[in-house]
């Protein structure tokens, strides 16, 4: 069976960071375009590129926008590290990312593999967006969309009810749902769902891989911070939408309803609306993914990291 071909649009972040690792294990990757989000877009372009590095792949990177479409909004420095990999001080990549903006080079990649190409969306959705206000028949070209976002019962990890990346710009959440006829959400709440035990992570970073040690040192500060707070497993948002992307028959309960996103509640902005009972009329626009084969996800990540 051939490799899927992936375009992942990310924010670099450590949980993106194992995702990518997880797409360059068992994909091709034409390209990341990168957003700002859990920190700055000098620093998640920075990422990138040194994580490429680290892999020893020649993926083109391209920067995208710096800031929401609308409202300005906080990053997730307190998890991530002021830099998006833990504070740790890595040499920066040799490598220099591409002068084309992220929106274009999605345009101009989806002609290029129109049909073919699987765009992962790992972070918030401003640079898809973009794209669809460039050009709206973007969608005709993608096979297959996947997004990492929301809370689909209004469990959220930002406000009370919003998820950090459709929190971060609901206008380009809203652009994108709106304009997109099907799509896979794997959420927040099926994140806590699929959550890994400390030891079981402990002994994938203890590989002897090159991968497996860098992720151990940028994702130190995340998993003592996770500790810290008392959770009792360690939560990856990205690394499941990644397996989700790459083998979709990991999926085991999934339920197909049209979500939309709030703009304008004041206890709700970024809220994820899901019409669960079809009230609205409206045909379902995303696939909710709820439960996945959790041997099937670990065995995917523990592959990236060289642990298995």
């Amino acid at each position: 069976m051939p490799q899927p071909l992936l375009l992942i649009d990310t924010d670099p972040g450590v949980d993106d960071a194992l995702a990518i690792l997880m797409a360059h294990d068992r994909a091709r990757v034409a390209g990341l375009t990168i957003a700002a989000g859990n920190v700055g877009l000098a620093h998640t372009v920075a990422n990138a590129l040194k994580l490429t590095e680290v892999m020893g792949v020649d993926t083109p990177v391209f920067p995208g926008c710096p800031l929401p479409l609308v409202l300005a909004a906080d990053d997730a420095a307190f998890v991530h590290g002021a830099d998006g990999f833990g504070d740790t001080g890595y040499l920066p990549a040799q490598r220099r990312a591409e002068e084309e903006h992220a929106a274009l080079a999605v345009l101009r990649l989806s002609h290029r593999h129109a049909g073919h190409l699987t765009l992962v969306a790992l972070g918030p959705l401003t640079n898809l967006a973009l794209a669809l206000r460039l050009d709206p028949t973007l969608p005709s070209r993608i096979a297959r969309l996947v997004v990492m976002g929301g809370a689909v019962t209004g469990r959220g990890n930002t406000s009370v009810p919003a998820e950090f990346n459709i929190g971060f710009d609901p206008e380009a959440a809203h652009i994108v749902f709106s304009a997109w006829p099907q799509f896979d959400l794997v959420d927040w709440e099926a994140t806590v769902r699929h959550g890994f035990d400390f030891d079981r992570v402990e002994a994938w970073l203890r590989a002897d891989d090159a991968r497996a040690r860098f992720y151990a040192a940028i994702s130190r500060r995340t998993r003592d911070w996770t500790r810290a707070r008392g959770r009792p497993q360690m939560l990856a948002a990205d690394a499941l939408a990644m397996a989700v992307a790459l083998q979709p028959d990991l999926v085991t309960r999934a339920e197909q309803r049209h979500v939309d996103i709030e703009l304008s509640g004041r206890s709700t902005r970024g809220a994820t609306v899901v019409d669960w009972d079809g009230r609205s009329g409206r045909p379902a626009n995303a696939r909710i993914v709820l439960v996945v084969d959790q041997s099937r996800f670990e065995e995917l990540v523990a592959a990236a990291l060289g642990a298995a």
